[in-house]
């Protein structure tokens, strides 16, 4: 008998028939009180028990099975349920909801596939966040790109346009010829940082990390520099230890990097104002500083000056492409290091990054 029960019990489990839960758990409790009762019986024939104590047996059996049966619908009603809470959690997840959350007891297993099932949502409701803000700054870098190449763009077209058509005298055409330079030499850095932050951000660059001597390194910086603020009467200089130690990076990015702050920071800089480069050792970083005595960041615009075509100062809006802070963020942060805006409690700004020693 229990050969034949163990039988039934496989020939179910190989029916690929969509039962529910519950039909299923009914006819294995109904199969084995079947074996019971018929062993039970069985015995008693081969004993010779007497009909009346076989059916009492018998009785106490079936007693007990619609017990067990009803125990078991019970039971298998909590994981039935959750197991169809997880169903229509994942048929929300599929319809575009990412606010699902679904919570199992009933048995170890389904509490497991409901904690991926979170995991899942969780991850999948960060990665479209990651993805619908990547597409808005695609989209706001293309309109930036649109605005910032439209006005020389079209200043061209006009020039050129007027020259072609011999509506201007020789002087007249002269200095067309000059603004149209000026338009060219603007747009050619403009297009070159585009192409670089492209490649920075797509990282489709190869780094060349070197042993830097930072004194060196920062000296030479604020040297190449010198003539360009002294001609908009502003004063560079640099404040190092004698003995700044040597840093791991590509010293041709960082003096990019440096290059970009020291530059910025001139531009938002009034005359008579001044500019200071600061570096120290902090562990197993270098804390690297540019800091300037121009109007400052607002708080509401700090979190941003670090994107493309974001100028800290709108008053300015019209110096600069805005894409020094971009690049050297990306050079940065490509570096395993991170860049900031800090807080030195008095007025301008203060521009700060870290790298390895």
């Amino acid at each position: 008998m229990s050969a034949i029960g163990l039988l039934g019990a496989h020939v179910l489990a190989a029916q690929r028939r969509r039962w529910p839960l519950r039909r299923r758990f009914a006819i294995a409790i109904a199969t084995a009180v079947a074996v019971v009762i018929a062993t039970v019986l069985a015995g008693a024939e081969l004993m010779f028990v007497s009909n009346h104590d076989a059916l009492i047996v018998a009785a106490i059996v079936l007693a007990a099975a619609v017990v067990a049966l009803r125990a078991a619908r019970v039971t298998s009603a909590q994981v039935v349920d959750e197991v169809r809470e997880i169903r229509d959690a994942l048929d929300a997840v599929g319809s575009g909801s990412r606010s699902v959350h679904v919570d199992a007891a009933a048995a170890s297993e389904l509490a497991d596939l409901a904690a991926a099932a979170n995991v899942m949502v969780e991850q999948l409701a960060e990665e479209e966040g990651r993805r619908d803000a990547a597409e808005s700054a695609r989209r706001s870098l293309v309109a930036a790109v649109s605005h910032d190449l439209r006005t020389p763009m079209t200043s061209l077209r006009l020039l050129t346009e007027a020259i072609e058509d011999d509506i201007v005298d020789d002087a007249t055409r002269r200095r067309y010829l000059a603004t149209m330079r000026t338009h060219l030499t603007a747009l050619g850095p403009l297009i070159d940082d585009l192409f670089e932050l492209s490649r920075l951000e797509a990282g489709d660059l190869d780094w060349s990390m070197q042993r830097v001597a930072l004194r060196e390194l920062v000296t030479d910086a604020v040297e190449a520099l010198r003539a360009d603020a002294e001609a908009k009467g502003v004063a560079v200089r640099s404040e190092l230890p004698e003995t700044l130690g040597v840093a791991r990076a590509d010293p041709e990015r960082l003096q990019r990097v440096l290059f970009n702050l020291i530059r910025n920071a001139i531009r938002h800089t009034p005359a008579d104002g001044s500019v200071t480069v600061r570096a120290s050792e902090e562990g197993e970083w270098f804390a690297i500083e540019v800091a300037d005595t121009g109007a400052g960041i607002p708080a509401s615009r700090r979190g941003h000056v670090f994107d493309p075509f974001v100028r800290g100062d709108e008053a300015r809006a019209s110096e600069g492409a805005g894409l020094g802070l971009a690049i050297s963020r990306a050079i940065v942060e490509g570096n395993g290091s991170r860049i900031w805006i800090g807080d030195g409690g008095g007025p301008g700004t203060q521009v700060r990054f870290v790298i390895p020693a």
